[in-house]
């Protein structure tokens, strides 16, 4: 089996998957991913950490694994941060000073945009009654009983001829006086109002609708992004933005 001791000459694509082994012998875990001048390293199962190692610690590859010169404590240099990191964060931390290295980072704002929909609101229409009294005048006829007395003038009057009558055809003429108390019942007529109520149309209410247009003022807040960087020295320290 061939070993490369050249980086250029290396494969990286066959690096993909390959066993790491560091200084003195040290389980690095597998290669996940090659960028331009670096390399990306898993070790762990349950407890996965993924470490940057820059290209120029490479020693060799020969196929099947690859040494590079990294020792236990340079992997807490190398580890990657689970803090959210821009585009090519992994080429700027592998970087060993050997170029001038560029990258994009996007500074994010938010623009105001004011858009209309159509939302449905309603108007009821309630109609009560309301009840209010009226007086009307009728005239209305009734019967009325009178009783007038009139004496009855015996003395004037021709006496009858009762030998030739029979008793019971004088008993017809005359009736004799009653003998218990007799009710005479006299129908008497009389008009009552009868009250009758007819539903009429006393007016209409037309309903329209119009569209009517308003000027609202929308107030609300947008973030935008500022950059800003913290420069450690041994000596000065600097945080700058623009």
């Amino acid at each position: 089996m061939s070993v490369s001791n050249n980086k250029e000459k290396i494969n990286w694509d066959n690096v993909i998957k390959k066993e790491v082994i560091g200084t003195d012998g040290l389980d690095l875990g597998e290669v996940v991913e090659v960028g331009n001048n670096f390399v990306i390293i898993q070790k762990g199962l349950l407890n996965r950490k993924r470490y940057i190692i820059p290209i120029s610690t490479v020693q060799n590859f020969d196929g099947d694994t690859l040494k590079v010169n990294v020792n236990e404590n340079d992997l807490l240099e190398y580890e990657e941060k689970t803090d959210p990191q821009f585009k090519d964060y992994s080429t700027f931390k592998s970087s060993d000073m050997s170029g001038e290295i560029e990258t994009t980072i996007p500074v994010i704002g938010e623009n105001l945009q004011i858009s209309k929909k159509i939302v449905e609101d309603s108007v009821e229409i309630i109609k009560d009654p309301i009840k209010e009294t009226k007086t009307v005048e009728i005239e209305l006829t009734y019967e009325k009983i009178s009783i007038e007395r009139i004496p009855f003038d015996n003395v004037n009057k021709e006496p009858k001829d009762t030998s030739a009558a029979s008793d019971d055809g004088y008993k017809a003429a005359i009736e004799k006086p009653v003998t218990s108390r007799t009710q005479i019942s006299i129908p008497l007529k009389r008009e009552v109002p009868v009250v009758i109520k007819n539903p009429y149309i006393r007016e209409e209410v037309v309903i329209k609708k119009r569209p009517v247009k308003e000027t609202k003022t929308i107030t609300t807040d947008v973030t935008n992004e500022k950059v800003s960087y913290t420069e450690n020295e041994s000596v000065n320290n600097t945080n700058q933005s623009f």
